[in-house]
């Protein structure tokens, strides 16, 4: 509902709200804190978060977030978003909490002897990427905000109601508080409650499948190798993480998500720990061995969404409340980031321009530079899962002798390497 609130009493202006405060919302704010306008003004900013503030990021074994020490949700970041965290001073800070380089990515079809291997060495590169646990991450861009004296950040109060009109959008938080800014931000995720009130229609469709998530430990080390087996239910992805503190184990713990059917995610969710370890190193061909430990398993319902229009006057969609994907190549958070630099870009432009943050040209150019390179990332992700799920045999002959073709192939595989290096740069 679209209601008018501006001349409320207890209205606070701002020149930028953003509704979301994970690692895209938070990571937005962080590149818009330091802009200057014409006269050296800088954006007053306030950042909404309908939860509460993330605990600190202590990672000695008396306050571990699970038994293994490591935080089951974690992201795989690009080369363009580890610049991007540079740049706002988050990077620094992640290396030296804890994250793990991977130098190489073995992807293999489990129907089938169709293999690759990329090789950052191969492409001149020390690593093709970095996972990072989803609360260092976090913990690391929420740094960058702690002395930003123009950004306030509004922990525990949702978002009730969107109102305000072409010049100036508002929000009514369940509080009853009023704020009013020439752009609202939308970066709280897939069920967007931005979105929903400013009824933007959504492509979505179900794909069927939970996404099992944990921490494993394994037999060997895990070689500082990202690990997919593409399997007829689903892909397998094995992460790898590092912590030196953990001696000669350091390289053998692993963040596993399994995309599987749901009637066979449930099935694999009520299994005994023991049971579930042997399940996951069949699964897996225990190319680490056997899988020596588990933490606790969470299991999450995959979707694909996507914004028909990721713009209004005075709003803006970025990261999953604009687009969410099948995570089996880990992109998700990564476009996010890049949703987040190119709107950023724009509205960094016109406020040195004195433009007003209104004017819809601006949102216009976000979109145009977004909207075609997500869904052209969501296509090849959704061709990836339908051709790895194909059950037809000659599909599946056809698919084997692809991928060994592209192994054999240098010149088309460091193409490839490059790629995953530095998806998404523009």
């Amino acid at each position: 509902m679209d209601t008018e609130h501006n001349e409320q009493p207890n209205n606070t202006l701002y020149d930028v709200i953003i509704v979301g405060a994970g690692l895209v919302g938070a990571c937005f704010a962080s590149l818009l804190k330091s802009a200057r306008g014409k006269n050296g003004q800088r954006l007053n900013i306030a950042v909404v978060e309908a939860g509460a503030p993330p605990k600190p990021v202590d990672l000695s074994s008396d306050s571990a977030v699970s038994e293994s020490g490591f935080d089951p949700r974690v992201v795989a970041l690009t080369r363009s978003s580890q610049d991007t965290l540079a740049s706002i001073g988050a990077w620094e800070s992640i290396e030296a909490l804890r994250c793990c380089p991977y130098t190489d990515m073995h992807v293999w079809d489990g129907d089938g002897t169709g293999s690759i291997h990329f090789n950052s060495f191969d492409i001149g590169e020390t690593d093709l990427g970095h996972i990072v646990e989803n609360s260092v991450a976090l913990h690391s861009v929420l740094q960058t905000l702690t002395n930003a004296s123009n950004v306030e950040m509004i922990y525990g109060d949702g978002v009730e109601q969107l109102g305000g009109d072409q010049q100036q959008r508002s929000l009514i938080l369940l509080s009853g508080r009023v704020l009013s800014a020439p752009l609202i931000v939308a970066a709280d995720g897939s069920r967007s409650k931005i979105r929903e009130l400013a009824a933007i229609a959504v492509r979505q469709w179900s794909y069927g499948h939970q996404a099992i998530v944990t921490t494993v430990q394994t037999e060997r080390s895990h070689q500082f190798t990202a690990w997919q087996r593409f399997l007829s239910t689903g892909p397998l992805a094995f992460l790898p993480l590092h912590e030196a503190t953990k001696g000669e184990n350091a390289s053998h713990f692993c963040s596993i998500v399994w995309s599987l059917n749901t009637d066979v995610a449930e099935q694999m969710m009520a299994l005994s720990d023991d049971d579930f370890k042997q399940e996951l190193g069949r699964a897996f061909e225990h190319r680490l061995g056997d899988i020596v430990a588990v933490d606790k398993r969470y299991s999450l319902p995959l979707w694909q969404r996507h914004a028909r229009e990721y713009i209004q006057p005075g709003l803006a969609l970025i990261g999953d409340a604009a687009h969410s994907i099948h995570p089996l190549a880990g992109q998700g958070v990564n476009l996010g980031f890049l949703d987040a630099k190119v709107l950023a870009e724009e509205v960094i432009r016109a406020h040195k321009s004195g433009l007003n943050l209104n004017d819809f040209s601006l949102l216009r150019r976000f979109q145009r530079r977004r909207k075609g390179h997500n869904l052209a990332v969501m296509a090849i992700m959704e061709g990836f899962k339908r051709l790895f799920g194909a059950r037809n045999l000659t599909v599946r002959l056809l698919r084997n002798m692809g991928i060994k073709q592209v192994d054999r192939l240098p010149l088309i595989k460091h193409t490839i390497a490059r790629e995953i290096l530095s998806s998404g740069k523009s």
